[in-house]
């Protein structure tokens, strides 16, 4: 038997009903460009969010992947960041999904015994997290986070949602508590922001960082006060 690296492993990605579908649109194409192979479960409400925000109507396997491996911010002032993907880079990013179905508790990513590099929820609905800090098991999406929390691996979860009611804040402590990560959608404004897209990188890069997935998506903080120094120097000079 091989033994894999931790990058070589697999990793879970669960869009639930929350605003912000967005940021697992673009987290998936990055994923799948970065050569690693996903397992995505996407539930009815993350469905109808995406195709409320994002105008896509998701058909069942092979339609509702491509759909979303060929979605772009449809700002043309953005190309340069997010450019419409080709037929030939759709294509290539395909291998790397697979797809299952929510209700599906046969899957392999329903079983401690099948390895991942992590789990991600983005975007995390709050009756997700619920699901998630109460160990419900009523979906494949809140047993695989249950599987990684008992197994000690990484779990990111994505909440959108503002103001937040304290049992919805009290459900973040306690994931934090068992040891997930809580990465509210909440994009920086340092880093030279100019287009919605750079928004939405700033939090997608965020994950890709816990996820130890190299990307220069974003402006960091010593590249971008660097900068700023340097200029605020050349300004007084």
């Amino acid at each position: 038997m091989t033994i894999q690296s931790s990058e070589q492993l697999p990793l879970v990605l669960a869009i639930t009903g929350a605003s912000g579908a967005v940021y697992a649109v673009r987290l998936l194409q990055l994923l799948c460009d970065a050569k690693v192979a996903v397992h995505l479960v996407i539930s009815p409400s993350g469905a109808a969010v995406i195709q409320q925000e994002l105008h896509l109507e998701l058909g069942p396997n092979r339609d509702r992947i491509e759909r979303l491996l060929n979605y772009h911010w449809p700002d043309p002032t953005t190309l340069s960041q997010w450019q419409p993907p080709t037929t030939a880079q759709v294509q290539a990013r395909l291998p790397f999904i697979s797809l299952h179905d929510y209700r599906d508790f046969m899957r392999p990513i329903a079983s401690g015994s099948f390895l991942t590099r992590g789990m991600v929820i983005c975007p995390c609905s709050g009756a997700t997290m619920s699901g998630v800090v109460h160990a419900a098991g009523n979906n494949l999406i809140q047993r695989a986070a249950d599987v990684h929390l008992k197994e000690h691996r990484k779990l990111i979860l994505v909440p959108r949602e503002t103001p937040m009611s304290v049992f919805q804040l009290e459900n973040m402590q306690r994931a934090a508590q068992a040891g997930a990560i809580v990465l509210p959608a909440m994009p920086g404004w340092y880093h030279g922001v100019r287009t919605i897209v750079d928004l939405i990188d700033f939090v997608v890069s965020r994950i890709l960082d816990h996820l130890q997935v190299p990307n220069v998506l974003m402006n960091r903080w010593g590249d971008a006060t660097d900068s700023e120094h340097r200029d605020g120097q050349e300004a007084v000079s």
